[in-house]
């Protein structure tokens, strides 16, 4: 498994936390900072997955 696919979750999970937290305590900032910490996230695993599908082609 490529280490973008695991930093990418984790920072998925990040943003999911920073989200949550910002709509209970109302803070807008933190909830869009917890939204683009999750794109992000999803662009990183999304790059780790091709790198993987790369790496089991060229076995």
């Amino acid at each position: 498994m490529d280490k973008n696919r695991i930093e990418g979750a984790a920072r998925q999970a990040k943003g999911t936390i920073k989200e949550a937290v910002g709509k209970v305590t109302g803070n807008r900032d933190l909830e869009i900072e917890g939204k683009a910490d999750k794109v992000a996230g999803e662009a990183q695993s999304a790059v780790g997955k091709a790198k993987d599908s790369v790496k089991s082609a060229l076995k």
